[in-house]
């Protein structure tokens, strides 16, 4: 058996930045801003204000478009309980220099998104190098401002983004985490459930026994289950998690609405609340590293991972993903 923190030493490296600081204010209302209200940012942010009131105190908003911000601020403040029943966060607009005077920035700016009928198959890696500039722009604001909170980036390629806000913001590791595996738990849930209703008992494992590592695309690891783990039965649920983007493209639509739920608004609670979550973590020093999916929560003390003794051939599935990864930068 093998663990996740074996992943450092099999990598060549030597040492690891600590993750053992809390960005927000766990467990009690956060201040949150967030960038960019797309597609995705919209749903997140209707999200988040239906089922956030516990944790977040307040919320902004800042887009190139103004009209959609002002239409933004008008429509997600209309949505409510009547007669006082219960309040839910406000909606204001900032401005860039009041960005980062919050506790937590959720960065869902995306540009590059190839068409839904383009034919590309690796959308969020055609995403990596438009966004890797608005990306740049963002954290010399975060350096700027010395901030300390904490930035949650939703927009793909996750894990690579969030490695590229690090480099430029200067910010420590434990202050960023790249949402994006959240969806693909759900995926592989879904498939599972699919598998297991034709007789396949090895996938039905998953809803109770399974896992989801690595990135948000191609280097995804799903296991159907730790304790029981099948090989070929995991690949196969990997495979239909990772096309489950493509197959709503060919239906005509771009694939947001669950990664925008599952993946930001939910798993971003679930952080504020120090719940078990999928995310992606810095695992590495400053020169060598990459951000890996893996179960985690926030603690006071920082952020922890799930680190259960593993079968060897998933450590090599989950290894050679996290070098990958480090490999991209």
């Amino acid at each position: 058996m093998r663990y996740i923190h074996e992943l450092i030493e099999d990598a060549g490296i030597k040492y690891i930045l600590p993750l053992n600081g809390c960005p927000v204010r766990l467990h009690e209302k956060n201040r949150v801003n967030i960038i960019a209200l797309g597609d995705v940012g919209t749903t997140m942010l209707t999200g988040l204000r239906l089922l956030g009131s516990d944790l977040i105190r307040e919320m902004g908003i800042i887009d190139l478009n103004r009209n959609n911000l002002e239409r933004l601020e008008m429509e997600i403040n209309q949505i409510g309980y009547p007669f006082g029943m219960k309040d839910l966060p406000p909606v204001s607009i900032v401005n860039e220099d009041a960005l980062f005077a919050c506790d937590i920035v959720i960065f869902c700016a995306s540009k590059g998104v190839p068409a839904v009928q383009s034919g590309e198959t690796d959308v969020r890696m055609a995403q990596l190098e438009a966004n890797r500039e608005i990306i740049a722009h963002y954290a010399g604001l975060a350096r700027k401002a010395e901030f300390r909170g904490m930035v949650a980036i939703v927009s793909d390629p996750v894990d690579n983004l969030a490695a590229a806000f690090l480099d430029a913001s200067g910010l420590e590791p434990w202050q960023i985490q790249g949402y994006g595996l959240g969806v693909m738990n759900k995926r592989a849930e879904y498939h599972a459930a699919k598998l297991a209703s034709e007789g396949n008992g090895k996938a039905a494992l998953y809803m109770s026994e399974g896992r989801a590592f690595g990135p948000h695309g191609k280097d995804l690891v799903i296991a159907n289950s730790i304790e029981h783990y099948d090989d070929d039965v995991s690949r196969l649920l990997t495979d239909l998690t990772v096309d489950s983007n493509v197959r709503v493209r060919e239906l005509g639509f771009k694939p947001y609405i669950a990664p925008a739920m599952s993946s930001a608004a939910i798993s971003i609670l679930l952080t504020l609340s120090g719940d078990w979550h999928y995310g992606s973590l810095y695992i590495g020093t400053r020169k060598k590293g990459a951000f890996l999916g893996v179960k985690n929560r926030l603690t006071r003390r920082g952020f922890e991972y799930e680190d259960l003794p593993l079968p060897e051939p998933l450590y090599e599935r989950i290894l050679n993903a996290y070098k990958g990864l480090c490999g991209i930068r």
